[in-house]
């Protein structure tokens, strides 16, 4: 019995070891450029067999929860770094600056995803969960009084969302410096508008 035991604990860390190298695999790939790497692909990297990864994931959509729910560990402390100012401008300053470092985190994740997302209601679910997450924090830091046109405020979340940050440094090819400096700018230009607006109806 004891033996029985042993042996069956031994292969659970064996599958447990492979599935974690077949989702760094995963990831690995992704980072690299690979948009939607084959099961072929992603077992090489992994060094184990094609069947293998089927066994341990009934499909790929399964590889990518797994890879989201790793990098959504990874960029906990991202997320969690304090936004500083005594103005909300200083605080959105701050805001943008740790969305930077965020998407930048999550840029190769997200566009390998979004792949597979139309055909995936997990996905879908996990991508429209950050989505309200991040929306909320940014309202969240500039309050009710900074933005109160809600047009303003979609404008301002459209500036700020991981989708143009994917634009600029994918299709655009800009680099992260230029990249935060237009988030900076189009943030600016939003509340700059919002603020003209509102003194001009005044």
């Amino acid at each position: 019995m004891e033996g029985n035991s042993a042996e069956r604990d031994g292969r659970r860390r064996r599958s447990a070891d492979s599935k974690r190298r077949i989702v760094e695999a995963m990831l690995e790939l992704v980072r690299e450029g690979a948009v939607s790497p084959s099961a072929d692909d992603v077992a090489a990297r992994a060094g184990v067999g094609r069947r293998t990864v089927f066994r341990l994931f009934s499909d790929m959509e399964g590889i990518y929860r797994e890879m989201q729910a790793i990098m959504r560990d990874r960029v906990a402390p991202v997320r969690a770094i304090p936004l500083s100012g005594d103005t909300p401008a200083a605080r959105l300053d701050a805001l943008i600056d740790r969305r930077v470092r965020l998407f930048e985190e999550l840029m190769p994740v997200s566009v390998a995803a979004s792949v597979h997302r139309h055909r995936s209601p997990q996905l879908q679910a996990d991508h429209a969960a950050i989505q309200a997450e991040l929306r909320a924090i940014l309202f969240d830091v500039l309050g009710d009084s900074a933005l109160p046109d809600p047009l303003d405020r979609e404008a301002l979340d459209a500036a700020l969302s991981i989708n143009l940050w994917i634009r600029l440094r994918m299709e655009q090819k800009l680099d992260v410096a230029a990249s935060s400096a237009i988030l900076h700018r189009l943030a600016a230009a939003v509340i700059g508008s919002a603020s003209s607006s509102s003194n001009g109806s005044t």
